[in-house]
């Protein structure tokens, strides 16, 4: 390079770097000039150390510029309070730690000197020692929020579902021969009763059986029904319900379903020995708690085999061949044929085909429906190989039933009748033949059965532990609250009274270990009025059904046995249920705390001035509630420690004491709150908007029970612009009308039904929309780069690319899986691959960087859509794309009323954020519908079974329940991850505190949940009472949720910059310089 290139090279990197330093920024030419003349000057230069030293001049000064506008930028990413004045450094220092300074100018620390001018120490100490013992951060409240609502979710179980095992009873059985010698149970996991029952087209239209062996024992050999389960409908608690007797509470699902959350007697475990064959997630829970562990064998599949790529079908082939080589082993295994040849034994056959092929096909599918003809076949020929086996000698029963039904959609979970309703047929030794002289039983749900002739006879899941014990002779599982079904038993009148009685004590018996613990433990004990009086109590009712039984009246004892049997259920659940109205009132009374504790806090850090309302109570007020509190606290406690209460009672009433006493103490906030949003105005539009917040929140309630409700919120959400001013829609038109089609678009969603087909296409019409938008906003990516933000259009083109590929994927492994060639490995890895780099973007790319909040949006957006993209079945992927839309021009619409607003009010310097106002109540409305509409927009979450495991089948066939729930518990949560991060961008775009809307939003959402806490059912049909625990259970994790992922939003939303703000900061800069 020649000397005079050299220069210019040199002097035009320089011009460069003072333009952007200088002339652009500031608009100062004068630097750009001085360089312009210097070159000038030495361009011409002819000898070489004059041109060596102007060169190297040029450099240094270069180097510097560059190096202090590094400097400059590093100090801007990494010192938050970069620019700020001495006076808010020492603010926002004092904020970080949890405090705030006194209203104390700083000038007088800083310039004023002298005594008489020195500030009061004791003013310091007063300011100081308000702020210690009232003041609770905006992250303290989060926090307190989290433990709270995590231990309040708690008291649904330890109201609705504590446990109903006792321990201490003694165990019974009938001292009579038993019709049989072994017991055959076969379950048919997620068999639903009308599929198994119902008649079929075949190919000339004609009405034919899909187990045409059943269809005959029904009609000829034995006893059927429909066996009623319980929420949940799941595997595990289906099958303790059939083996043990009793229904296990919800809250073991915090314990895992495959594993004894608590120990429990059964029918495996009461037998003389049982072989058991099928899934390793249902066997191994019965044969490790079995009291002896050689009694219970298991032969299991390995976990690989449970894929729902394969043939499903092979699982039960498995099993029946199995149970073929056991009876074949024992040919030369003389201890496995002895045993075989006791009495009192199970055999136990899990047929797990059913369930998995219901799961990817549904119940109306082909597979399932040949699954069911499967099943009838091996079970014929398992019938006729042991009737081989053991010379026809009339000593086996045969059970077959199904531990949970199945969904339209292929789920379970829920109280819908789809899964509650499930088969029952038993046959054999000691059961009943048909009785076709008075058929009894059907209603309009066996109609299309064909089955009228013989009777139908419907029995709970839990009666059938009894009617097993009964049938081999064993003792009656301890914790059963099974009610014998005599109209199954076939034997003589003693033996039916003999078997009832035993029932009877068995089930009385853990009435009275019940009544002997509360007796115990309760201060002012009030017993079961009906079962503790001098004509019925457990012992005369024992007395008087012998002596029955002994006279030969056994008909009257059946009927005794029965009143007893009701009488002990009622007790049980008289003192499951003793402790309700106290645990009730303490819950409400939390909740409510809850509430006003936030409220409060709300209120007195962004709404009144300067922490106006602080400690302003008078010492007599604050003496009476101390002691209110102290007195109440005490009490209760000493109530709990007496009754022995468990730990979680203790904190619900700590809860409620700490947020009832707080909230009195500080009783003026809220009156000061109420003077300052009325101002000049009448005291009805304030009660105004009180009503129309609790409406609203009615609303959204009601919005459970029916998602079409949120449709017409959006409806009204059309017709908002109507209200605003005409100068605003006039400056607006454009944005409003993208805004009215994005909520009719958006109001489809709710009104299309739950249960959705597969349907591919709609998945990549979405996603070319996706990537349409993507596209559109790569073009106009230049307008949203906010310093040293060149990479931008390539992080855009590389997101669409994810996206592209998603969809590719999602199109070919939906096709292989429907030509039943499985999931290919490579798909299978490259979703994998897709959706970790996708979703991981936001956390790696741009936190640390200044970015506009459209360019930061459009990141978290392209990011999260391979993910929607991947686990999406039909038109989930559109609902993604118009709700994102949609929350967007929301964004758009908020900041530009307030732009306008702020326009009109002729206002000075403006502080960094303002108070909240009435009129900011109608955003924290605005985002909760959202949030809601996040939820509720393409399933039922109060419906376990409303999301298809379909949409996991991209990543995994093999099942696994956790990370199969994991994965649509993700997919739901991302629409909530954008309209979080919107909101956070929307509290930051008004002004307004980063927790102040949201704690809003959090203080007046437990009114929801309070709502459902008294819409929780323990009657009525098990869709109503599931249906009603979900909804509460729901609404308290929503709190949850909305706390932990609003911490999320920060993270995902980063540094980004408001346009406005960055104006109001550069003006700064510039009246600084």
């Amino acid at each position: 390079m020649s000397s005079k290139q050299l220069i210019l090279s040199t002097y035009r990197q320089l011009l460069k770097e003072v333009d952007k330093q200088f002339t652009y920024r500031n608009n100062n030419k004068l630097w750009r000039e001085e360089v312009i003349s210097t070159y000038q000057k030495n361009r011409d230069l002819s000898n070489k150390e004059e041109i060596e030293n102007s060169t190297k001049y040029a450099l240094d000064i270069l180097c510097f510029l560059r190096s202090s506008r590094k400097y400059n930028e590093l100090l801007e990413l990494n010192n938050p309070a970069h620019g700020y004045s001495v006076e808010k450094r020492i603010e926002l220092t004092a904020n970080r730690v949890g405090l705030k300074l006194p209203i104390v100018p700083l000038a007088r620390v800083l310039d004023e000197e002298g005594p008489e001018q020195t500030i009061n120490e004791k003013e310091i100490y007063t300011e100081t020692d308000k702020v210690m013992t009232n003041l609770a951060t905006s992250r303290n409240i989060l926090f307190i929020g989290i433990i709270f609502h995590v231990a309040y979710i708690w008291s649904i179980f330890d109201i609705y579902f504590t446990s109903p095992l006792v321990h201490g009873m003694t165990t019974h059985k009938v001292d009579l021969p038993p019709p049989a010698n072994r017991l055959v149970l076969i379950i048919g996991d997620g068999l639903r009763a009308d599929k198994l029952y119902q008649l079929y087209s075949d190919e000339s239209d004609q009405p034919i059986t899909k187990a045409p062996f059943l269809r005959d024992i029904i009609l000829n050999h034995g006893t059927f029904g429909v066996s009623h389960t319980r929420v949940p409908t799941e595997s595990r608690p289906g099958h303790v319900a059939l083996i043990a007797g009793f229904y296990e509470d919800v809250s073991a699902v915090t314990k895992g379903w495959k594993s004894n959350p608590v120990e429990f007697d059964s029918v495996f475990n009461q037998s003389r020995h049982t072989w058991s064959f099928g899934s390793p997630d249902i066997l191994p829970m019965f044969a490790d708690g079995a009291s002896d562990p050689d009694k219970v064998e298991t032969f299991m599949y390995g976990h690989e085999s449970e894929n729902f790529a394969k043939d499903a079908k092979e699982l039960d082939i498995w099993v029946f061949d199995q149970l073929a080589q056991l009876f074949t082993n024992s040919s030369s295994n003389a201890k496995l044929y002895q045993q075989l040849h006791d009495d009192q034994i199970v055999i136990f056959l899990h047929l797990l085909g059913l369930d998995t092929n219901g799961h990817v096909y549904g119940p109306h599918s082909k597979e399932y429906i040949d699954n069911i003809k499967v099943v009838d076949e091996g079970i014929n020929k398992a019938v006729r190989l042991i009737e081989e086996y053991y010379g026809h000698d009339g000593k086996t029963s045969y059970v077959f039933t199904a531990d949970h039904g199945m969904s339209n959609r292929g789920n379970h979970g829920d109280g819908h009748p789809d899964n509650t309703r499930t088969p029952i047929i038993a046959w054999g030794a000691g059961v009943n033949k048909p009785n076709k002289t008075h058929p009894t039983g059907h209603d309009e749900f066996s109609a299309d059965w064909y089955l009228n002739e013989v009777q139908r006879n419907d029995v709970l899941q839990a009666d059938i532990a009894p009617f097993m014990a009964s049938l081999i002779g064993i003792n009656y599982p301890v914790n059963s609250v099974g009610e014998l079904p005599l109209v199954y038993l076939n034997n003589t009148p003693l033996f039916k009274a003999q078997s009832l009685f035993v029932n009877a004590k068995e089930i009385s018996e853990q009435y009275q270990v019940k009544y002997e613990l509360k007796k115990r433990t309760e201060i002012m004990f009030k017993p079961f009025a009906p079962l503790s009086n001098s004509t019925h109590n457990r012992e005369i009712l024992l007395s008087k059904i012998q002596e029955l039984i002994d006279t030969e009246q056994y008909e009257e004892a059946e009927i005794m046995c029965e009143i007893l049997i009701q009488l002990s259920l009622e007790g049980l659940r008289y003192f499951q249920t003793y402790d309700w109205l106290m645990l009730r009132s303490i819950v409400t009374v939390g909740y409510l705390g809850w509430i006003f504790y936030s409220l409060k806090h709300t209120l007195k850090e962004y709404c009144l001035p300067n922490n106006n309302s602080s400690n302003r109570h008078s010492d007599r007020i604050a003496k009476y509630v101390n002691i209110l509190a102290i007195i109440s606290l005490t009490i209760l406690m000493s109530i709990m420690y007496i009754q022995g209460s468990p730990a979680t009672y203790y904190t619900y009433v700590i809860f409620a004491v700490y947020f009832c006493w707080n909230s009195l103490l500080d009783y003026e906030t809220f009156t000061e709150s109420c003077k300052l949003a009325l101002g000049s105005r009448s005291p009805f539009i304030l009660a105004g908007y009180i009503i129309g917040h609790i409406i609203a929140l009615e609303i959204f309630v009601y919005s459970y029970f029916e998602r079409s409700i949120l449709s017409g919120c959006f409806v009204l959400g059309v017709l908002w612009p109507l209200i605003m001013p005409s100068s605003f829609r006039s400056e607006n038109k454009l944005l409003l009308l993208y805004w009215s089609i994005s909520c009719l678009a958006s109001s489809i969603f709710t009104l299309l039904p739950v249960e959705k087909g597969e349907d591919i296409l709609l998945v990549v019409y979405g996603g070319i929309l996706i990537l349409i938008t993507g596209i559109n906003s790569m073009v106009k990516s230049s307008k949203y780069i906010i310093g040293n933000d060149s990479d931008s259009k390539t992080m855009i083109i590389f997101q669409l690319l994810l996206v592209a590929l998603s969809i590719i994927i999602v199109y070919d492994t939906t096709n292989k899986l429907k030509w039943r060639v499985g999931l290919p490995i490579l798909n299978q890895y490259a979703a994998w691959i897709i959706l970790a780099i996708s979703t991981a973007t936001p956390f790696f790319y741009g936190l640390r960087r200044k970015q506009h909040y459209l360019k930061r949006l459009t990141t978290l957006f392209l990011a999260f859509a391979p993910l929607f993209v991947i686990l999406s079945i039909s038109y989930e992927v559109l609902f993604y794309y118009f709700l994102t839309q949609t929350v967007l021009l929301w964004l758009e619409i908020e900041r530009k009323l307030f732009l306008f607003e702020q326009s009109k009010q002729k206002q000075q310097e403006q502080e960094s954020h303002r108070k909240l106002e009435m009129r900011d109540s109608r955003i924290s409305l605005i985002f909760l519908f959202f949030i809601k509409v996040g939820f509720f927009g393409t399933g039922n979450v109060a419906s376990l079974s409303s999301f298809s495991l379909q949409s996991v089948y991209r990543l995994t066939t093999i099942f696994n329940p956790f990370l199969m729930g994991g994965l649509l518990l993700l997919k739901i949560l991302i629409p909530f991850f954008i309209v979080s991060s919107v909101f956070y961008i929307l509290n930051k775009s008004i002004r307004l505190s980063p927790f102040s809307l949201f704690l809003l939003v959090l203080s007046i959402s437990d009114i929801m949940t309070l709502n459902f806490f008294y819409l929780v059912r323990d009657d009525g049909s098990w869709l109503e009472i599931g249906t009603t625990i979900s909804h509460f259970v729901i609404s308290s994790l929503f709190v949850l949720f909305m706390i932990l992922l609003f911490l999320l939003s920060e993270v995902l939303v980063g540094k980004v910059i408001i346009p406005e703000d960055e104006e109001k900061e550069e003006k700064k800069r510039e009246k600084n310089d």
